[in-house]
């Protein structure tokens, strides 16, 4: 998948695409349905299949905060649109003057002199341009005069009711629910960092700890999770194991900045400095206070014996 950070001076082979528009956070299972309806358009048109996503996301822009709310940073939403098939994502950079476009100049200057879009997918609550002055409707009226054409995808609902959405997904995280989290997702949620060097107490008491600082996403509940985390060698994994992790403050230890620190399970390696990828696959417990570092062995001994009968329900 080639990735534009613009939308000037595009190559001819990507132009008259058929675009998938939209913020695509957490890459759930109604942008999977909007992107594979796509697709399908390209397909029947013999175009390539190209995304519209804006990096920074407007919520970023608009209400910067400490703290992400994002369910997937840049690297990762990429990595997942990819995997989907897509040809080329356009991340363009939301900024003051991207801010300030009316609805037609939107669809002027990026989706018909920039992109040269063929066809235009969007669901049906679409909203668009300089304070979210367009939606669907101007979207198709300016596809006709312009030459594109625009498909309205309807949002798809999970069990058959309430709206698929980022906002529902990162509540359940938040709330410590991940198999929620999942269900409408399609896919586990994940962290991926690069692992650093933590203060190795782990090590002296039999259980050496991948550490990772959760940046430019979502920070769940704390806790302790059974989790199943995949080493990323240029992309690809290359080693996926089953293990237990602890994501929070360690009360015992009163860590400044939430860490997740994650025991694999079966693993004899150096994780220093290599990219990993930590699927939440249940909750097993809040953070707790333990008196001494005896009690603290004996409690991850039972996390660990709790986490080793979910995952093998799912394996």
């Amino acid at each position: 998948m080639r990735i534009f950070r613009h939308y000037e001076q595009v190559p001819d082979a990507f132009r008259g695409a058929v675009v998938a528009v939209g913020n695509f956070d957490g890459v759930h299972l109604g942008h999977r349905a909007l992107i594979a309806e796509a697709e399908t358009l390209a397909g029947e048109r013999h175009a390539p299949l190209a995304v519209l996503a804006f990096e920074p996301h407007p919520q970023e822009f608009f209400r910067p905060s400490p703290e992400s709310f994002r369910l997937t940073p840049f690297r990762t939403k990429a990595r997942l649109l990819a995997e989907l098939g897509v040809d080329a994502m356009f991340a363009l950079p939301f900024d003051a003057q991207m801010a300030a476009k009316s609805a037609q100049d939107f669809v002027l200057d990026v989706l018909v002199k920039g992109l040269g879009a063929g066809c235009v997918v969007v669901g049906k609550d679409f909203q668009f341009g300089k304070g979210r002055a367009g939606n669907a409707a101007v979207l198709a009226y300016m596809g006709e005069m312009e030459g594109f054409s625009v498909d309205l995808f309807e949002p798809v609902a999970a069990e058959g009711t309430e709206k698929i959405s980022s906002t529902r997904i990162r509540e359940a995280l938040k709330q410590g629910r991940p198999e929620d989290a999942a269900r409408l997702l399609g896919h586990y949620w994940s962290v991926e960092a690069r692992v650093e060097h933590g203060d190795k107490r782990g090590r002296t008491i039999g259980v050496p700890t991948a550490n990772m600082r959760l940046v430019d996403c979502l920070h769940p509940a704390f806790g302790v999770y059974a989790v199943r985390a995949s080493v990323l060698e240029d992309e690809k994994v290359v080693a996926r194991h089953g293990g237990v992790a602890n994501f929070g403050i360690r009360p015992m230890f009163e860590t400044p900045t939430p860490l997740l620190e994650t025991w694999l399970f079966d693993f004899d390696g150096d994780l220093y400095g290599k990219h990993l990828s930590v699927e939440l696959i249940a909750y097993l417990r809040a953070e707790i206070h333990l008196p001494d570092l005896d009690a603290l062995k004996a409690q991850i001994a039972k996390d660990a014996e709790a986490a080793r009968a979910v995952l093998a329900l799912i394996s």
